[in-house]
Parts: C-alpha cells; structure tokens; sequence
C-alpha cells in the first residue's frame, strides 16, 4: 500500500507513539530525571539567597554584614558548583538517550521497510522513505535529546518558581495568574498552526528528496536527452515550495515567539511595577522584592523555554506522525505463525508443482497476469518458459519467490504449500538470476559473495569461473578488489549479468530461475556461460525464461505462454512441428537474424 499523508492531528498525542522506543532506557532517564532535579532545584535556591544576602547582609551594620555577605557569596558559589554538575549530567544522558533512540527508530524503521513486498516498492518513492529515515528521525533526535528535557526543567521552574512567588507575595502571584490565563490562550491557538506548516514543511522536503533521487537514478537517460536543464528547473521549483513552505514556518513560529514573550512580559513588568510600590509603601522589604523579580524572571524564562519546546515538539509530532505511518504499513505476504520444514535436499533438485494459478497484480485487479495455470515440473528436470512479452514469464518468478501471492490455485515446492513455509527458507531455496541485474556498490568479490555470504573466497572464484566472469575480473585494476561503481557503472551489461549469474550460482539452491540470463552476452560471453550453465544445472531444477530460442533449445521441456496461459507445451522439435505459437516466434527470430 502507498504512504499516505494524514491530517495532521490537533494535539501532541502523536509522540505517544516514540514511547516503546523510550522504555528500554528507564534506568537512563531515572539518572537524567535525578539530574534534572538537582539542577531545578538548585537554580530555584539562588533567588532566596539572594533574599538573606540582601536584607541580612546589606540591611546589618559592620562586621556582622561582612560576615552574612561572605556566608552567602560561598552559598551561591556552592550552589553553582551543584547546578554545573547536574546540568552536566544531564546534558549528558539525554543526549546520549537522543542518540540512542535515533539510532533505535532509523534501524527500526529500515528493518521494517525492507521486510515489505514489491507491491510497497512500486508504490512508494524511495526518496520518500529516505526523507523520513533521515529528515524525520533527526527532528526527532532534537525532542529526545533535548527538547524533552528543556521541557521538564523548565515546567520543574515553572512550577517551583510559582509557588515561591506565591510565598513571597500572595497578592502579586494571583495577578500573575490571572494575566498568565488571558496570555497563554492565543499562544496555545498560534501553536497549532505552527503544527499544520511544520508538517506541510516536511512534505515538500520529502518531494525534492523524491524527485532528486528518481533523476539521480536516471542520470545517463537525462544526459542522452539532453533533459539536464529542464530537470534542475524541476528540481529548483519543488525546493523553492519548500522554502516558501519553510519561511511559512518561521514566520508564524517568529511571530509565536514574540506573542509569547510581549505578553508575558508585559504582564510581568506591570505586576513588577506594583511591587516597586509595595516596597516603596513598606509592605515588601528590599530582600522580598528583588527574590519575587528573580522567581517572575525564571517563572518567565520558563514560560517563554516551553514556547520554545512546544514549536519543536509540534515539529517533532509531525516528523512521529510520518514514521509512524510508515511502520503501520504491513506487507501483504507475511510468513505462517507455525511454518514447516523443507524436506532434505534431493540430488537432483526440487520438484515444483502449480494447480489452477490465477493472479491479478493489486494495480491491475480486472486483468488477468496468469490464468488458471497449471504446471508440474520434477526434480532436476529444465523447464524453458517462452512467450510474447506479456505474457506472464516474470510473473511466474515472482510469484514462486512469493513476492505476491496468486488469488486463486496452489504452488508447492517438494510437496508443501509455499505459504506454508517460512519465507527465508523458501527463497534460500530458490537462486534468481534477474533480467535487470543488480550490482551493490561494493568490490567484485563482495558482490558475488552477496549469493551466500559465508563463502570463501576460493568459493566465490570458483562461481565465477563457471559464470565466465572469472576473467574479466582479474583484469580490473584491482581484480576481486575493484569497486564496481553504484549500479555497477564500470562494468558492461554482459559484465554485469556475469556478476548476477555467478551470485546465484555461488547460492547453489535446489531451484533456479534464470530471466533472460544471457540476453545482454555478446556470442562468445553466451557460449561460455551456456557451457557453465549446463555444468551448474546438474543435480538441480531450473527454470530459463527467454526470448533468444538459441538458449531454450536444449531445455527437457518448453512452456510456451500468452496471455497468462500456457498454450503449448513440448520440445524445440516437436513445437516447431507443430506450427503453433512457438513456430512463429522462431520464424519471426530466425528471419530477424537471416
């Protein structure tokens, strides 16, 4: 199923979702919380020192003013001493628990994306997944790793500084209060639309992230036709919606800030003014005022930090809502809860077996890709599967891989049901050489090694010798140590196709299917492959689709298919006897190369 974009919801619910991420890390954020306290706490103790130093210090005469000036000069320093040291600690685990938990979600979720079926893969960009791997995971590293716990210290201030203005100055706290009530609401209103932007901001990041990973992909066809300026133009459009999208953001979250600060401040400064008088009037010593402005100004900071917070949160709510709509997708081809077993490898291959097969692909459910297929094959035996294009050929692979299971019928390899089998154990069971070969940006060695990672390297030589790679191989400059390029750009397509056959034969599985495996071979590259081919079928079962008949000729059967059916069913001599569909494709390629 395709990602979808949601309606961003109206709360910061969402992060509920990043909590099983978190709970391994109790006993870190226990340290962290412990630390946070301190830290909280000892900010809060400064005011009050301030307080006796003031009223007890400056208010006594001679040598006792010295002495509670120097007594509680040594306190504030002692109390620093504490808050460096926990906001050290703190600094400390919760970036460490930001990192942790990041690094925790991006293998989770990439654990999660691989797992998913083909029909995933066709529907989704992977520029797309990429940005939510990335962009996301690291806004939310930014909550974890530090806006959570900006949160908590100051909502610990907040808290503990409101409740200290309470015992300095009950009357001055209440209108605070009231003034905080009427200035928090448009705060709280401009915040929720700073939400919907940060979401909208992250979707168009994902487009140019998509878009730039499709042409990147694409680079030799955008050059052969010339496409690189119109492709940059595209390119330059989606980023340019994006930082529109993005200064969209900061303006609101600009003007958020502002909000926040003019009026909680102004509502500060005027409750302040009345205290001067209080002062001024006798009902407020010197001590008392000067700790009610310390215990306003952090109760103040706190409340401006957690605006703060709260715009990154909202951010990192949308970021959660994007990778949890990720991990809800579930592939549609999951393995049984009781799988069974495999019975033990014959000598002479698998046996396949295929009754009544009928198979819509999701994005084609009214056509038909195979129709009431049936088809035995016996251990070692080759089957050639040929046809127009179209007909169902790869289709067929896909299906025994079980890349997508059939509507309608049953496939069995040795007797049991492929649903029935964990699917790690069939597809060990299968070897694939594809009709697009694959090529991972590793070394020559590495990439054949990809077929069965445990091999040596005597092993990995010996497949490629009998996939006549071997020698073109040790003529780069490296040998098995040269890198192939992303894609394997250095190598040719009949280079790369060597590589792919000598993966699957290093694999050594009991079944093997082979899509147009020569079809990018010059004539001398076919003929040493087709003679390493036919050494590497003994004692297995294969199946070879192709369009060149040259390579189907010596097959034990042929399976001729169009429109999803089988339609013949015999050898080279005895379909062309017959004058049927597979006589006309030997005619029509025959007469092609007269």
């Amino acid at each position: 199923m395709p990602l979808t974009r949601s309606t961003p919801k109206s709360s910061l619910a969402t992060l509920k979702g990043l909590l099983p991420f978190l709970a391994p890390y109790k006993r870190e954020f226990l340290v962290a919380g412990i630390a946070l306290v301190v830290a909280a706490g000892a900010t809060l103790a400064i005011p009050y020192a301030f307080k006796q130093m003031i009223d007890l210090g400056f208010g006594a005469a001679g040598a006792k003013s010295i002495q509670h000036v120097n007594t509680y000069f040594l306190a504030l320093f002692g109390v620093a001493c504490i808050l460096a040291v926990a906001t050290a600690a703190r600094f400390y685990m919760v970036s460490w628990l930001g990192e942790r938990v990041t690094a925790d979600i991006r293998s989770a979720v990439y654990r999660h994306v691989v797992s998913q079926s083909p029909q995933f893969f066709e529907t989704t960009q992977s520029g797309e997944v990429l940005s939510r791997l990335t962009t996301d995971t690291t806004l939310i590293q930014a909550v974890v790793g530090t806006s959570i716990s900006m949160a908590l210290r100051n909502a610990l201030l907040f808290v503990g500084g409101l409740s200290m203005l309470f015992v300095t100055s009950v009357k001055l706290s209440s209108i605070i209060i009231v003034l905080l009530a009427v200035v928090v609401l448009p705060i709280v209103i401009f915040g929720r639309r700073v939400r919907k932007l940060s979401r909208d901001s992250q979707d168009r990041i994902a487009d140019a992230s998509a878009m730039a990973g499709e042409i990147l992909n694409a680079m030799p066809t955008v050059q052969a036709f010339t496409h690189e300026a119109m492709e940059s133009s595209r390119f330059s459009s989606l980023v340019e919606n994006a930082f529109n999208t993005a200064m969209r953001r900061i303006r609101a979250r600009a003007m958020l800030t502002l909000l926040a600060i003019l009026l909680v401040f102004g509502a500060i400064v005027f409750v302040l003014w009345l205290g001067a008088h209080a002062v001024i009037d006798g009902q407020m010593s010197g001590g008392e005022l000067g700790q009610f402005i310390l215990y306003a100004a952090i109760v103040a900071g706190a409340i401006g930090a957690l605006s703060e917070v709260l715009g990154e949160a909202q951010r990192a709510a949308g970021a959660t809502e994007r990778l949890l709509e990720l991990m809800a997708v579930h592939s549609p081809i999951q393995p049984p809860t009781l799988p069974q077993k495999l019975p033990p490898r014959s000598h002479n291959g698998a046996a396949l077996v295929l009754q009544e097969v009928t198979f819509h692909y999701p994005s084609r459910p009214l056509t038909a890709s195979l129709s009431h297929l049936s088809l035995v094959i016996q251990p070692g035996e080759t089957v050639a599967v040929v046809g127009p294009s179209g007909a169902g050929k790869t289709t067929l692979f896909q299906l025994l891989l079980r890349f997508y299971d059939p509507q309608q019928g049953l496939i069995t390899l040795d007797g049991v049901d492929i649903r029935q089998l964990d699917l790690h154990d069939l597809r060990a069971a299968i070897g694939i050489v594809p009709q697009d070969t694959v090529i991972f940006s590793a070394n020559a060695l590495e990439n054949i090694r990809y077929g069965r990672i445990e091999a040596s390297d005597a092993e990995v030589i010996a497949a490629a010798k009998m996939a006549a790679a071997h020698e073109f191989i040790e003529k780069l400059p490296q040998g098995y140590q040269s890198f192939l390029g992303e894609r394997g750009v250095r190598l040719s397509g009949g280079q790369r196709q060597r590589i792919a056959i000598a993966r699957a034969l290093l694999k050594n599985p009991p079944l093997l299917l082979l899509d147009e495996a020569t079809s990018a071979l010059d004539a001398e590259s076919e003929r040493l492959v087709q003679s390493a081919l036919e050494a590497a079928l003994i004692g297995r079962t294969t199946l070879i689709i192709a369009h060149r008949l040259a390579t189907v000729q010596r097959a034990d059967r042929i399976i001729v298919m169009e429109n999803g059916e089988i339609v013949e069913v015999g050898t080279h001599a005895s379909l062309i006897a017959l004058g049927g569909v597979y006589a006309n494709l030997a005619a029509l390629q025959f007469h092609a190369f007269s």
